[in-house]
């Protein structure tokens, strides 16, 4: 059984900075491309970044580059988000998911085969 587990989420001030994990098991990590999406309040899901299987590229939405680093360590099966300088328009809840041999440009919110449920973010001004 596949799971993945989003933690590091929580409340913190504007201009800070939080660094998410999110642990797999049940699958071959280093097989799998990670991208880490959000979904802020009465909006839709979206893509924030994502890393690929073989773990040499990156690619972030626009609005989030400079500010937010993706990377994954295959020993620990873990991809991590860090995130800084954060504004209040990063509050959403954060959620980490997986796609078989993805690609930085194949991976989207309509194509992950696996996802975690997600770990909140909370961004005061």
């Amino acid at each position: 059984q596949v799971q993945l587990v989003e933690s590091g989420g929580g409340l913190v001030q504007a201009g800070g900075s939080l660094r998410l994990s999110c642990a797999a098991s049940g699958l071959t990590f280093n097989s799998y491309g990670m991208g880490w999406f959000r979904q802020a309040p009465g909006k839709e899901r979206e893509f924030a970044g994502a890393i690929s299987w073989r773990g040499g590229s990156t690619r972030y939405a626009d609005s989030l580059k400079g500010r937010f680093t993706i990377s994954r360590d295959n020993a620990k099966n873990t991809v991590y988000l860090q995130m800084n300088s954060l504004k209040p328009e990063d509050t959403a809840v954060y959620y980490c998911a997986a796609k078989y041999l993805g690609t930085i440009g194949t991976m989207d919110t309509r194509n992950m085969g696996y996802w975690g449920k997600g770990t909140l973010v909370t961004v005061s001004s």
